[in-house]
């Protein structure tokens, strides 16, 4: 019979992804058919899965650990904020809707049988199935109606690990807290704890793990060391991206936008010793010595071009490429290259259009239908091919699009303008082609270095399920499951 774990945490950012990431690992070479699921992630860091939707990048990379390709019903609900009260609602990999936060808790009980539809079929075809929830059990405000967290465990029989952040502090009060404020029959689902990213010596804790034992009564499965090479791993969550990562040659600065979207697109760059890559914070000027300028992807192209130009961006990528530095756009950052943005129907808020940065001679007109497509492209300056996806709404056209970044089956994509200095594509995970990435910053001189990502990440998972072989109790955890 199949069985289930549940990992949730005593907190936001506990390290929840990373350890379902290196539990599936472990599972799977242990021998174990594994899959992992989050019944609700709200990320703008989305993935494209072999089925045509799109599911949350933590879900996508511990698919990758169990030796899966991403599927939709391993994230059944994604949201995906536009503004500050309003989210895109994802269920089973397609957009039912938009809404604000009142208006998604009259949803809830229809999303729960979407819910758990999907984790039935994962549970149906493996051995185990691990699941990652969401936030906190803690917040028992948000327990009426609850999908991500002990809503689900109830409603799925599935029983529960809580993980606790030692680094932040305070890790004795998030768990004892945590059984403290939640209903008993949800603390009855809890089978016991975890310490996770413990700098220094574990030992110097043994009396903190002892007390909470013995407060809350869920014995222990161990005490997580912090795992440095976790940044080589992608990141879910824009709070976790570096804020510079130094290396010596190429000057490259991405601009962090208030609605930033896979923005995994930069990992491969910022493992480059030859690139000294900043995410620029908003209030910051563009350095002037900066080489290439790299505007990411949004949820919301038309919002994130007004917080770009509130931050001055706009006066100093002009100034940029006036010195002759070059600009790379990607997805809504190709968008917002161009000369105006077009939205008559209102999909990203208010009906209208907005004037783009002028860089690039093109218009986009935005449509309801997103496209979400796994591609493999031919780069045109390098003849070098990449392999990544597309996940957007809007089409764009007009002159520079005659100077396409790469082709698809022969088909343009993207544009680039007369000077070459500006470039946009749709085009999300390119840098992780490593014959591409090596030749284009071969185009600004830069001999890149040796990274090979794609294993580079695989070695990385298995470090990970190696390092927490060693300091949890693995094969207990797994006992567990129900």
């Amino acid at each position: 019979m199949s069985k289930a774990l549940m990992i949730q945490g005593a907190g936001s950012n506990v390290g929840k992804s990373m350890l379902v990431a290196g539990l599936c690992r472990a599972a799977q070479r242990r021998g174990l058919s594994v899959a992992p699921f989050k019944p609700q992630n709200m990320s703008n860091n989305a993935a494209v899965t072999s089925d045509g939707g799109e599911i949350g990048r933590a879900q996508a990379l511990q698919a990758l650990a169990c030796g899966l390709a991403p599927h939709t019903d391993m994230n059944p609900v994604l949201l995906k904020p536009e503004t500050d009260v309003g989210a895109q609602v994802v269920v089973q990999g397609r957009r039912i809707t938009t809404c604000k936060a009142r208006e998604y808790s009259k949803l809830k009980p229809r999303l729960l049988t979407s819910v758990l539809e999907s984790f039935h079929r994962l549970k149906s075809k493996y051995d185990l199935v691990l699941v990652e929830g969401a936030g906190s059990p803690a917040e028992v405000n948000l327990r009426p109606g609850d999908i991500a967290n002990m809503g689900f465990a109830q409603a799925a029989n599935v029983p529960v690990v809580l993980v606790g952040d030692i680094d932040r502090g305070g890790v004795i009060a998030q768990i004892i807290g945590t059984k403290t404020v939640l209903d008993p029959s949800d603390a009855d689902l809890v089978k016991g704890f975890i310490i996770n990213k413990f700098r220094g010596d574990p030992s110097l804790f043994d009396d903190g793990y002892v007390m909470i034992e013995g407060q809350s009564h869920w014995p222990g499965y161990g005490v997580v060391p912090f795992f440095n090479d976790a940044f080589k791993l992608p990141a879910e969550d824009a709070l976790d991206l570096p804020k510079r990562s130094k290396g010596h040659g190429l000057r490259v600065v991405c601009l962090r936008l208030s609605r930033i979207a896979n923005f995994d697109d930069l990992d491969p760059l910022s493992q480059e010793p030859g690139i000294d890559l900043t995410m620029l914070s908003p209030g910051e000027a563009i350095p002037g010595d900066t080489d290439l300028v790299i505007i990411p992807g949004s949820k919301s192209s038309r919002g994130d071009l007004a917080f770009l130009r509130a931050q001055g961006w706009d006066i100093d990528l002009a100034a940029h490429v006036r010195r002759g530095g070059h600009v790379l756009g990607i997805c809504g950052g190709y968008q917002m290259l161009g000369q105006v943005i077009k939205d008559p129907e209102g999909i990203e808020g208010i009906a209208g259009e907005d004037r783009g940065l002028g860089l690039l001679n093109i218009e986009t007109l935005m449509t309801p239908s997103k496209q979400l497509t796994q591609v493999t492209a031919c780069h045109e300056a390098s003849g070098q091919t990449v392999d990544g996806y597309e996940i957007h709404i809007g089409r764009s056209h007009g002159p520079d699009c005659d100077r396409p970044f790469a082709r698809i089956d022969g088909v343009p994509e993207g544009a680039t303008s007369v000077d070459g200095q500006v470039s946009g594509t749709y085009l999300h995970g390119l840098f992780s082609s490593d014959l591409f990435r090596r030749a284009y910053l071969q185009s600004f001189g830069v001999e890149a270095g040796t990274l090979c990502y794609g294993a580079s990440v695989e070695v990385t998972l298995n470090d990970l399920a190696d390092h927490l072989e060693k300091h949890l109790d693995v094969s207990g955890l797994f006992g567990l499951s129900a």
